[in-house]
């Protein structure tokens, strides 16, 4: 107890978030507050009536831990953040049977919007959450809109400006006030704020004050002093990720890694693979990027695989190739550690395409029947310290070249893994569905010189199928197309 009375005395009186954690370093429970001094303290008052769910959650408190923020804003979208990240149980025990809330922000629409929404779906909308509070989501969104005016208005788009527009809250581009290129410039600016990039976009702003100042273009100056004045006055907003103001040596998992690896640093970029096909059809690969542990969308690549066939080993190797090439390393950050989605034989044909190029990344891999991370022994560029294994309570097995670290199921660092994994994954599969989908489309048709989507379409109406057009009679298909092309056609599906 006196640890945790000493930690109690160092609360600052700023804002952040909170974790509870328990006699084993488990994160139990994370908070945001607007005073961290005051809020944290409240949980140790006995003066204080407490539900069973909350004194229980205090009974098992044996350590606490904080970051700083700037605003409370900030406090909000990194709590978010963060209880995604780790799915702490008592922050599931004491949440309330109401339905989490999400921000929806459909980019690419040709009206983008913004809105909130309890149930995410499968529309190629962004979504960024949940939240467990929509009041507070609500105020934050509102201050901000301030400051990066939006529309709310879905689907049908009004004739004439609304109401918000006037008040400048609204781009108006029902009437082309703003152009869309502007305004999908400005829902990035938003973006970037509620995933946590407050720091960069304040400089990034005032880069272009600058700019405009020089160019003698006062009006554009003027309205970047005056998003920077608003951003910065959000501090004094009364509330209730910041990937930036996250001390990453906080994040068990990504602390953990790095102790268990024994990487010189905590691993900021890291890069997942995975391979997807069918019975070796439309083979795929994924490129997926963790920035501090959360995913970088903007960073994925895909790559369609050139070896043909079902060779998973082949087409890691290749995967690798392509990525670690010198004109994608040029293009693309250096990755501090890559992670193969299976075991020895994926990881040792990744390993091989690195030593080739002559390339100095730590890998390793995650096989997926019992989770274990694979790390090759020999040239791993890793220093892997079977003593600090104990700390964490793992257990290694030596496997000839490699050895296979198992960690428990509620580990931080085997969580982190398994959401890397799982997102290269997705993304592999999901390419490989599109691939798919696109080749069932095509016909042998595609393949003959001179015959395009209009011509497929009006041969294809008139005689049915690729074997209707094969049968029926030359000067049949002439008078619907000309001689040329009849001809070409014949002459095709005759060798076929």
């Amino acid at each position: 107890m006196d640890k945790l009375s000493e930690k109690l005395d160092q609360l600052p009186k700023a804002p952040g978030v909170y974790f509870h954690k328990d006699k084993h370093g488990k994160v139990i429970y994370i908070g945001k507050a607007a005073v961290l001094r005051n809020r944290v303290r409240q949980y140790f008052q006995k003066s204080r009536n407490m539900d069973p769910k909350t004194t229980l959650l205090v009974s098992e408190i044996t350590d606490i831990d904080w970051i700083e923020v700037e605003t409370e804003i900030d406090a909000l979208f990194l709590e978010a953040e963060l209880v995604r990240r780790y799915l702490p149980k008592y922050n599931i025990l004491l949440r309330d049977d109401k339905s989490l809330t999400y921000i929806r922000i459909d980019y690419k629409a040709n009206y983008p919007s913004v809105t909130l929404t309890r149930r995410p779906l499968d529309d190629k909308a962004d979504y960024y959450g949940p939240y467990n509070s929509s009041q507070t989501l609500k105020l934050s969104l509102k201050y901000l809109r301030r400051i990066f005016p939006y529309s709310t208005h879905m689907g049908v788009i009004p004739k004439r400006v609304c109401l918000q527009y006037h008040l400048g809250l609204c781009p108006g581009i029902e009437e082309n006030k703003t152009t869309i290129g502007d305004y999908r410039a400005n829902l990035r600016q938003l973006i970037r704020y509620i995933k946590g990039e407050r720091t960069a976009l304040i400089k990034d702003i005032e880069k272009s004050m600058n700019q405009a100042s020089r160019k003698k273009d006062y009006e554009a100056a003027a309205s970047y002093r005056n998003q920077l004045t608003s951003l910065k006055s959000l501090s004094n907003r009364i509330i209730f990720s910041d990937k930036e103001n996250l001390e990453m040596s906080k994040d068990q998992g990504l602390a953990g890694l790095a102790d268990i690896l024994g990487l010189n640093n905590i691993p900021r970029r890291i890069e997942g693979y995975d391979i997807s096909h069918m019975q070796g059809t439309n083979n795929t690969a994924s490129m997926v990027v963790f920035i501090n542990g959360i995913p970088d969308k903007v960073s994925y690549r895909k790559f369609k695989m050139r070896l043909p066939g079902n060779n998973d080993f082949g087409h890691m190797e290749e995967t690798l190739s392509r990525r670690l090439s010198e004109k994608n390393q040029k293009s693309w950050p250096k990755p501090d550690l890559i992670l193969i989605d299976g075991g020895k034989g994926q990881l040792s044909s990744a390993i091989k395409a690195r030593d080739i190029l002559g390339v100095s990344i730590p890998m390793i891999g995650l096989a997926k029947r019992e989770e274990e991370i694979i790390v090759d022994n020999i040239g791993s560029k890793l220093s892997v310290n079977r003593d600090i294994l104990k700390t964490h309570r793992a257990i290694i097995a030596d496997i000839g070249n490699f050895s296979a670290i198992l960690l428990p199921k509620d580990s931080p660092i085997i969580k982190l893994l398994q959401r890397i994994r799982d997102e290269s994954h997705r993304f592999a599969v999901s390419y490989h569905t599109v691939l798919k989908i696109k080749s069932q489309k095509n016909s042998i048709l595609d393949n003959i010189p001179g015959v395009g989507p209009t011509t497929k379409k009006v041969l294809l109406k008139e005689f049915g199928s690729v074997d209707g057009i094969t049968k029926a009679n030359k000067t049949d298909i002439q008078k619907l197309i000309g001689y040329s092309k009849a001809t070409v056609i014949k002459q095709y599906l005759s060798t076929k």
